[in-house]
This record gives C-alpha cells, structure tokens and sequence, in this order.
C-alpha cells in the first residue's frame, strides 16, 4: 500500500504519532514507544497494557520506584530508567511555576502538584514545600513517612528541615492511603501545633493540604490554618 494512503490501523504506534499526533495513541501505544520492544509473546502494546493493570493506573506506573519497576517482568534496567526520566520530567513540569510566580497565586498548580506525589501511595507521606520570601519555591522534600493509617510528623523536624532551607514559609501536604481527602481531628490538631512551633522562628505556614485518591483539602481554605 503506498505510504500516502496507510491507515491508521496499519500503522505502528511512532509512526502514527508523527502522522496523526501523540494524542490518537492509547496509553498502552504511547508506553510502547518508550519501551521500543516487548519480550518473548508479547510486543510492546502489549507489554505496556500489562504494565498499566499491573500498577492499577498510569499516575501509579509513573510514580513507582526503581525496585517496583525491575521486579516488573521484561523491564532491565534500561526500560526502568526510562520511565524513571519520564517520571521525574513529569515532576519537575509541574514544579517549574511554581519556582517563577508567587505560590499563593496559583493553589490549583500547587493542589495537582501535591496530588501528583502523594494520591497513588499505599501507605502516608508526608511533603513539605519550602518558599523564600517572595513565596516562590525553592524545594520539595519529605519530611515523613508512616504505615497505612499514619505518618508520625513532628514539629521540632518540620522546624529543623526549615530552618535548614532557608525558609520563610512552608506548605505542609499528606496523603490519606483510604483515598479520602477529608482532614482528620489528628490533621487539625497537628496543623496548630505546626504553626506555633514555626512561629517561634519566624516562618510561616500557609496551608496544610490533605491528599485524597480522587481529591485534594486545604486546611487554609477552611479556616484551620
């Protein structure tokens, strides 16, 4: 069939995307063209559909550490620092405003930001988001890693990792593995403690965002902060 009057259906998924755009690709075609190969039985559609149900997700594939990927069978090291390049290329696109602009400027930015590292993990974490004084950011960093049901966040460490970035204010975001955004009496209560322990060094907490599956809750947007 000449070139000029190949279907779509005919065509392999690189070049459908230079022919058509990177948006007529299924997840699993675009998955293929950074795989570039399948294993034995499988092409690479098929291996990155496999690869999709096998996180349970694209955000969860695309979040996933370095040992959860090579135990993946088919993914070397190689395919693994693959996805691990696109992964923090995804990171650091969404981080990147919120590096130039004053970050109380744009909430939504800084929601989808957090839901990005937090809403896929199976048990907490906690983030912080350190600003200088223009309220532009200059890191994200955890500051705590729990169980399924808790992370054990303590305010003499959340003063210590500010004091050590030179802050002047921070945002504070937490997932909640049952997927429900909704701020527990332990969030509050904890989110007081904060701001008094941060105010004592001249740092400001500006919100405290509680990560959901599906959702994001800012305590500051509800008068808790």
């Amino acid at each position: 069939m000449p070139q000029d009057t190949v279907s779509p259906c005919d065509e392999r998924p690189r070049e459908r995307l230079l022919r058509h755009g990177a948006h007529t690709l299924t997840v699993a075609e675009l998955l293929a063209i950074l795989l570039r190969t399948g294993t034995r039985g499988r092409n690479a559609v098929a291996m990155g559909r496999e690869l999709i149900e096998h996180f349970g997700g694209l955000r969860a594939l695309l979040s996933a550490e370095a040992r959860e990927l090579m135990a993946f069978r088919g993914l070397g090291a190689a395919k693994t620092c693959e996805l691990l390049a696109v992964q923090e290329l995804g990171r650091r696109a969404l981080e990147e405003p919120l590096r130039h602009t004053e970050i109380l400027s744009q909430p939504e930015r800084v929601k989808e930001f957090c839901a990005m590292r937090l809403s896929h993990l199976r048990v907490e974490h906690c983030i912080a988001l350190f600003l200088d004084t223009q309220l532009q950011l200059i890191n994200c960093a955890e500051i705590a890693r729990g169980t399924l049901s808790q992370a054990s966040i303590y305010p003499r460490e959340v003063v210590k990792a500010a004091l050590a970035h030179h802050a002047a204010a921070i945002i504070l975001a937490h997932n909640h593995p049952s997927g429900i955004a909704e701020p527990s009496a332990a969030d509050i209560h904890l989110t007081r403690q904060l701001k008094q322990a941060l105010a004592l060094v001249d740092v400001r907490l500006l919100d405290h965002l509680v990560v959901g599956a599906n959702a994001v809750s800012s305590l500051a947007e509800r008068g808790q902060v």
